[in-house]
C-alpha cells in the first residue's frame, strides 16, 4: 500500500534460545488505528519493544515510512517519528508534571515546536496543566497514563504504540484513556494498542491482529474479529 507507514515482515524476536516472536507480519497506514490482542505471554510486549528498537529482532523486517528500522537502537527509531507509551507508564516519579513532559520532546524534531505541543497535551489532559509542578510520583494511575501518553505525544509521533493502556486503571480513567486515543487518531497519527482489554481495544481500531504463542493467529477488520471464534476462544473466554 502506498498510504503504509509501517510495515513489518516475517519478524523474529528471541530472549537467547527461546523464540518469542515467530513470522510475525503486520501493516499499519498512514492515520490507521490497529489493534494487536492476545493471552498473557502471547508475544504482544515482544512485538511493542521490537518496535521501537529496544528489543532487537532476530529475523524479518520493520519498516516505517519505507525506512528499514529493524537494526536501530530505540533513540533513531524515535527519530523515525515512533513513540512508545510503555506498559507500566515509567514515569520519572521525582520530577514534575512539565518536566517528565519535557524529556518527550528530546528529539531533534520535536524540540522548536514544544510549547505548541504542550499547549496540545495540555488541553488533551487538562488534569496534567493543574499538576504542572507537581511530582508525578504524587499523580493517581489514571494521572500518570495521561502524563506518559502526554509525554510521548511531545515527541510529535507519526506512529503511536500503547503498551497494556488499560492496565491497572479504574474503568472511568479507562474510558478518559481510550478517548484521548481516539483523538489522537483523528489528529492523523498512526496509533497500535497492544491490549488485553479486547473490548476496548477492538472498539478503537479500524483493523486487529490476534497474537497466540509469538504468532499471529488472525487478522482482520476489528468488528469482525471481535466475534471470530479465534478471539472468543482465546482471549475472551467465551
Amino acid at each position: 500500500m502506498s498510504d503504509t507507514l509501517l510495515e513489518v515482515e516475517e519478524l523474529d524476536v528471541r530472549y537467547g534460545d527461546a523464540q518469542a516472536l515467530w513470522g510475525v507480519s503486520l501493516t499499519v497506514a498512514q492515520g490507521e488505528t490497529v489493534c494487536v490482542v492476545g493471552p498473557n505471554g502471547a508475544g504482544k510486549s515482544t512485538l511493542v519493544n521490537a518496535l521501537a528498537g529496544v528489543h532487537r529482532a532476530s529475523g524479518g523486517r520493520i519498516r516505517v515510512n519505507g525506512q528499514d528500522t529493524t537494526a536501530l537502537p530505540g533513540h533513531r527509531v524515535c527519530a523515525h517519528g515512533v513513540a512508545v507509551v510503555p506498559e507500566g507508564r515509567r514515569i520519572f516519579p521525582r520530577m514534575t508534571v512539565t518536566d517528565n513532559l519535557m524529556l518527550g520532546a528530546y528529539r531533534k524534531g520535536a524540540r522548536p515546536s514544544y510549547r505548541e505541543t504542550i499547549t496540545t497535551v495540555h488541553e488533551m489532559f487538562p488534569r496534567l496543566a493543574e499538576r504542572a509542578t507537581q511530582l508525578a510520583g504524587n499523580l493517581s494511575g489514571g494521572e500518570q497514563q495521561m502524563l506518559a501518553i502526554g509525554r510521548a505525544l511531545m515527541a510529535r509521533p507519526t506512529l503511536l504504540l500503547l503498551d497494556e493502556p488499560s492496565l491497572g486503571l479504574a474503568p472511568v480513567r479507562v474510558d478518559e484513556v481510550y478517548d484521548a486515543v481516539q483523538r489522537i487518531a483523528a489528529s492523523g497519527v498512526s496509533v497500535v494498542v497492544v491490549e488485553q482489554d479486547v473490548e476496548r481495544a477492538l472498539a478503537v481500531a479500524a483493523r486487529a491482529y490476534l497474537l497466540g504463542e509469538g504468532r499471529v493467529v488472525s487478522s482482520g477488520p476489528a468488528a469482525e474479529l471481535r466475534d471470530s471464534p479465534a478471539v472468543r476462544r482465546s482471549v475472551l473466554g467465551l
